[in-house]
């Protein structure tokens, strides 16, 4: 696409709601300014403020079978303990400043190739975990006899004993490595259809395959991001309300960036898609997937513990917490858009989704006489380690 990006003011987590202006040069002095009309910016803002929701309630939903199956199980969890949340905004800032340096000194070429290659990998992994419980659930006369077929791949590499550091001469191999998947004809098939989607990605760069990467990668990093403890999510959220609002208003590293990089890592949707259709519209609204994840994490850790709350015994309990943070979060997208509309420049989305996101379900513990028991809960029991 011809133009130039204009009022950019994006991160890597992409945390920002804004207008990406794509303007043609009529001359060396002048420039189009594209003023959206009230019928595409409705349009625009309704779709990403549906597909946000959508996000955070089906990642939410999921993030719980997935703690389910993990004690099933028996698969150690990985959790964001305290220490790391505290120190996340200090690495981010870092990889923000790293990704800086590298687009000042390394040709913006190079890191496209390298960007496409990686968001095509990762991006046809992501659809398919994101769409194989939905496939799983489709039961047809056809699909089940196709899933009679079933292909299971076992790969391991064992490390040889070494009797000479063990008193035991029977010691058992360890695995070094081990690759055990099974799947049928239908999981083949669906993934023949996420490399097509792929493919149109890395071709054409369309808003709709980039849309299709962005759900699935906010879903699946909304159910496997786990906060363990609501006390990580606070610190978390904190550090990265200060993070942004360094980053967006103190320097223009983030613009720097948001200029340079074209990736799967946002949701668009063209503002002039009534006037120009669905092949030539170039005008996009965007929402960040930091927008989505961050706090879409937290609400889903909230409604683990709603789901908790259940499994005590406790007959009044529903997902209480859940509902307040999820209207809470839809309340805070729909204030970020009328700023962006009232002061017509970027806002970095987090400012106002943050602290709306920890007030309401920490005053609703409050009112219900819940903040100790909501404090004390974990995902996941830890092991006290005696000094």
């Amino acid at each position: 696409m011809s133009g130039s990006i204009e009022n950019a003011t994006l991160s890597p987590l992409l945390d920002t709601i804004d207008i990406l202006n794509q303007t043609n040069r009529t001359n060396t002095t002048q420039k189009e300014v594209f003023v959206a009309s009230n019928e595409g910016m409705l349009l625009s803002y309704s779709f990403l403020l549906i597909a946000a929701l959508l996000c955070v309630y089906f990642g939410s939903y999921r993030s719980i079978t997935r703690k389910d199956k993990q004690k099933k199980s028996g698969e150690k969890p990985d959790v964001l303990t305290a220490k790391d949340a505290a120190m996340f905004p200090f690495i981010a800032s870092g990889f923000l400043f790293g990704i800086y340096v590298v687009i000042l000194l390394v040709s913006k070429e190079y890191i496209t190739f390298v960007l496409n290659i990686y968001f095509f990998l990762i991006g046809i992994i992501a659809l398919f975990r994101a769409i194989h419980p939905i496939v799983m659930k489709i039961r047809l006369p056809l699909l089940d006899k196709i899933r009679e077929r079933q292909f299971h791949i076992c790969l391991s590499e064992n490390k040889p004993s070494d009797n000479t550091t063990t008193t035991k001469s029977t010691k058992k191999p360890a695995d070094l490595m081990h690759i055990d998947l099974k799947f049928d004809l239908i999981d083949v098939g669906a993934l023949f259809l996420c490399v097509l989607v792929g493919v149109w990605y890395l071709l054409t760069r369309h808003w709709i395959a980039n849309n299709i990467f962005g759900i699935a990668f906010s879903i699946n990093a909304i159910e496997i991001l786990h906060f363990n403890k609501v006390l990580n999510g606070i610190v978390l959220l904190s550090g990265l309300f200060v993070y942004d609002i360094f980053w967006v208003f103190g320097t223009n590293v983030m613009i720097t960036v948001a200029k340079s990089f074209d990736a799967p890592i946002k949701l668009l949707f063209p503002q002039d898609l009534i006037e120009n259709g669905l092949l030539a519209a170039n005008k996009f609204a965007m929402l960040g997937l930091g927008d989505i994840v961050v706090p879409g994490a937290f609400i889903a850790l909230l409604l683990r513990y709603d789901m908790s709350r259940k499994r005590s015994g406790k007959k009044k309990a529903s997902t209480l917490y859940f509902n307040v943070s999820f209207i809470a979060y839809i309340i805070a997208l729909v204030v970020t858009i009328l700023i962006l509309q009232i002061f017509k420049h970027a806002q970095p989305a987090l400012l106002y989704i943050v602290p709306l996101c920890l007030i309401f379900p920490l005053l609703t513990a409050l009112v219900c006489k819940d903040w100790g028991t909501m404090f004390a809960y974990e995902d996941h029991a830890t092991e006290k380690k005696n000094e």
